[in-house]
């Protein structure tokens, strides 16, 4: 069993470096065809390098906080395959309370994931940390009213939810 579990990682890690491969020349091709943009692509590039950088261990220690504390039976209760529309609810508050980029969201989604959260609430937190922080609901307000602020936040969620639902159907079709 074990080296089985070993042999599925060392597959994944070299799945994952042959990603970073391609993405790295793609990267070097683009920079290539359009030289003059090399400065501020590096630029940029070493900025978000950096706030990833700060961000991360705060990421790992809330991680770790998370498997600890939340078990995968309540995961399963209110965020499983049988949570309906309750676990819609709390993954669209779980995603809208937290500020900051959305790559901070996905190492929890797969925390959510392994602890047998629902594909469709995974989708939706991660949807609504993108698209519905209780900070930006408050400044699109002030900016656009409140008749536009609820028809879009009820249309976000009414399509980030059938977008969940549908993308936890094919993941079921597609294995």
């Amino acid at each position: 069993m074990k080296n089985a579990t070993k042999d599925k990682q060392a597959k994944e890690g070299r799945k994952n470096l042959i990603g970073l491969g391609f993405v790295a020349l793609i990267f070097l091709i683009i920079l290539k065809i359009f030289p003059e943009k090399s400065s501020s692509v590096m630029d940029v590039s070493l900025f978000y390098f950096k706030e990833m950088m700060l961000i991360f261990p705060a990421i790992v220690l809330l991680m770790g906080l998370f498997m600890v504390w939340i078990s995968k039976d309540i995961v399963l209760k209110y965020m499983g395959t049988t949570s309906s529309l309750k676990g819609i609810i709390i993954s669209i508050i779980l995603g809208a309370l937290p500020t900051g980029p959305l790559y901070v969201a996905f190492p929890l989604a797969l925390a959510l994931k392994n602890k047998g959260a629902s594909i469709t609430n995974i989708v939706v937190f991660l949807s609504a940390w993108a698209c519905i922080k209780i900070p930006q609901e408050l400044v699109e307000f002030q900016f656009l009213g409140l008749k536009f602020m609820a028809v879009r936040l009820a249309l976000t969620i009414i399509f980030v939810t059938i977008m969940g639902m549908i993308i936890e159907k094919l993941n079921k079709v597609t294995g």
